[in-house]
């Protein structure tokens, strides 16, 4: 009997485009150029190198522990059923959090371009308004947003995709020329942001049990699809660079890919692209609220979030609302550069984590040594430098970095003394 399972290589491949081209792109493009200037593209590139590396360590992983719990589980496997695999799986679920926070901002900054004046007030509104909709939604258990998700998926590329292509028209050379080209230090600190725009791929490995042939399928995958997105994100910036001037770029930052747009197309395309932005992140948003959720029920019944993350509420659980809850204080409190800066050092720290866990399994994973290494290698030293560029211009970054490994600690400790609870192994 032939297998029914839901997906093969190019299901897959696109499951993982539409879930690293989602509001990433659309934050850290002004961002990561504010800082690497007109060579902004070669960030993108190392960045979707170091992905690579990430994503062949994972896709080992993900074949050789088949389970839903992916990141999680291969903390688990890797270094135990103990505190520190833990509090890493908290602190996953934390990063988590952190993302969704920057990606409900840039949906508030993106909005607030439509009104006449804006303030952080009007961008905060916004943002919290879209988490509350998309938690009210997740809640009821609507299905209209999840089937519209593919519908999404084409637009956003498909926008991009023409951008790029149509403002290579208009790209200014002397914009892209080298003499123009800022110190090669800036690049390599922005490699850490756009790392952030990559982020999705590792939603492949969450597949693993309905994929059909995942000894070839899931590594393959992982492959096509960074490389793909690799591909329009260097085409991106450049027409993006060519299009903008670097005091724009700084200027703009927060919104620079819409305002890419008006050289060839006027405000009409500021708006599409801005509209564009905002289904984007609107999908976004609800895609990682429900996959917050799902981890914060594994966690709650593995043994690493309180039990009211397990409660039934309507047709999603308790653990939706104490998430959001959890945003809020984030979109009111950091504004989008701090947020995304501690999104991209968090995850590059617990993927650091888990590739350390792959090594101490690699005789069952049967990877190559040298390739896991070199993703372990990678993920720490671009945090450190990510978060050594950030020092000056915003150190509380390091503050709240400490703070969230203190309190996933902390956290882990009270489950594991007031309730008796271990996380456990799934495969």
């Amino acid at each position: 009997m032939k297998s029914q399972k839901a997906f093969g290589l190019w299901s897959a491949v696109f499951l993982g485009i539409g879930s690293m081209v989602g509001a990433g792109i659309f934050i850290v493009i002004g961002q990561a150029g504010s800082m690497a200037g007109n060579i902004v593209w070669l960030s993108f590139v190392l960045g979707g190198i170091i992905a690579l590396l990430s994503g062949y360590s994972l896709a080992k992983l993900a074949v050789t522990f088949q389970s839903r719990g992916g990141i999680v589980e291969y903390l688990v496997q890797g270094f135990g059923e103990n505190t520190f695999s833990g509090t890493m799986g908290v602190m996953f679920y934390f990063s988590q959090l952190i993302a969704l926070s920057a990606v409900a901002k840039a949906f508030g900054t993106y909005s607030s371009t439509f009104m006449s004046q804006t303030s952080d007030f009007t961008v905060n509104i916004f943002a919290i308004g879209i988490v509350l909709t998309f938690t009210f939604i997740n809640l009821i258990g609507a299905s209209l947003v999840a089937k519209s998700e593919s519908v999404i998926v084409f637009i956003k590329l498909g926008v991009l995709i023409f951008f790029a292509i149509a403002a290579f028209s208009t790209i200014k050379p002397e914009l892209l020329s080298l003499q123009k080209m800022p110190p090669l230090s800036g690049m390599i600190f922005a490699i850490g942001i756009t790392f952030f725009a990559y982020q999705g791929f590792s939603v492949i490995t969450n597949t693993v049990e309905d994929m059909r042939n995942p000894e070839k399928t899931m590594l393959k995958s992982m492959v096509y699809a960074i490389v793909i997105v690799a591909v329009l994100y260097v085409i991106t910036s450049l027409a993006v660079l060519g299009n903008l001037s670097l005091d724009r770029i700084i200027e703009t930052k927060d919104y620079a890919l819409a305002e890419a747009a008006k050289p060839l197309f006027g405000d009409t395309g500021f708006k599409i692209m801005a509209v564009t932005a905002l289904f984007a992140t609107a999908s976004a948003i609800n895609a990682t609220l429900y996959a917050v959720t799902e981890i914060g029920y594994t966690l709650a019944k593995d043994g690493n979030l309180p039990t009211i993350y397990e409660h039934s509420v309507f047709n999603s659980f308790e653990g939706l609302i104490v998430s959001s809850l959890l945003i809020i204080p984030m979109i009111i409190f950091l504004d989008l550069s701090e947020i995304t800066t501690v999104a991209a050092i968090v995850m590059l720290l617990v993927q650091g984590v888990t590739h350390i866990a792959h090594l101490r399994v690699i005789d069952k994973t049967q990877a190559r040594y040298y390739i896991v290494l070199c993703a372990v290698i990678a993920m720490f030293v671009i945090a450190l430098l990510t978060l050594y560029s950030t020092f000056k211009t915003m150190p509380e970054v390091s503050y709240y970095l400490i703070g969230i490994l203190v309190l996933s600690f902390a956290l882990e400790i009270a489950l594991r003394f007031f309730n008796q609870r271990i996380i456990k192994k799934q495969s």
